[in-house]
């Protein structure tokens, strides 16, 4: 099962990051890009490294390419024990993912961070790109970039084309961007939930305050368990034969979307 949840640790407060780890949250990505000022760059890029050596396992958020700290980051990270996979932010080039790849090792992933017109035009190709495993959508610089105002309707064009990027080069589904927001659970739940119906299987998290609601949105309602009951307990009664379920034709996409509810909500067969 990949995350549900990825919250964001500025790198430069090392003793947050054992906190993160257990607050619940599916994945946590140590930051040294936007929560790190220039000054402490390097100093927040050796506390990672020590906490990753000392045994933390978490991913890490470099510096973007062709900023001072992009080549530093990287070498100072491809030989780190903890590290899970590196966020990569500002992605545009499917080229530059491969050479990063090139130098990790075989375990380490990318999740390339999707942030402007640049990178959406060269999406399909970021998707494809060595040691990818899925790739996380960053909402707020994005509309910066695009001169957009609104993250709602203004966005679903766009979160449908990560959606289908992802399915097409067979990867994880994609990441939703951050809610602004931390004390307003049904507003972080709601976005969550919107992300959800658009394809998204995971959000990310600049708090620990947002981790229910978000597991709450990609979580199975009580609702959609029950009903991915009743179409199992049809179709084992029917053994094969045409049935329906709630007055509802049930075949084959109904079934295997029954599957997917009970298997996210741990039932086995």
């Amino acid at each position: 099962m990949y995350p549900k949840s990825y919250l964001f640790v500025p790198g430069s407060r090392p003793e947050r990051f054992a906190k993160a780890c257990d607050s619940g949250a599916d994945a946590v990505i140590l930051d040294l890009e936007d929560a790190v000022a220039p000054a402490a760059k390097a100093q927040a890029r050796d506390a990672v490294c020590t906490w990753l050596a000392e045994g933390g396992r978490a991913y890490v958020r470099i510096n973007a390419a062709g900023t001072q700290w992009f080549d530093a980051d990287v070498a100072a990270l491809a030989s780190s024990q903890g590290l899970i996979g590196l966020v990569v932010p500002k992605a545009e080039s499917a080229d530059a993912l491969a050479d990063v790849a090139a130098k990790l090792p075989e375990s380490t992933v990318l999740l390339p961070l999707l942030e402007s017109a640049v990178g959406f035009d060269n999406l399909r190709a970021i998707a494809h790109a060595p040691k990818v495993q899925r790739l996380l959508f960053g909402t707020l610089d994005f509309q910066v970039d695009m001169g957009i105002r609104g993250d709602g309707d203004e966005l679903l064009y766009f979160r449908s084309r990560l959606t289908l990027a992802s399915r097409v080069a067979g990867i994880a589904a994609p990441v939703d961007g951050v809610t602004a927001s931390i004390d307003d659970g049904a507003l972080i739940q709601a976005e969550a939930t919107r992300a959800r119906n658009f394809g998204f299987k995971a959000k990310l998290c600049i708090h620990p305050r947002q981790i229910a609601s978000v597991h709450a949105a990609f979580s199975p309602t009580v609702d959609e368990v029950e009903w991915a009951k009743r179409v199992r307990a049809a179709v084992e009664v029917s053994d094969g034969a045409a049935t329906t379920v709630d007055g509802k034709m049930v075949d084959l996409p109904v079934i295997l979307k029954a599957n997917e509810i009970l298997e996210a909500a741990g039932i086995k067969e």
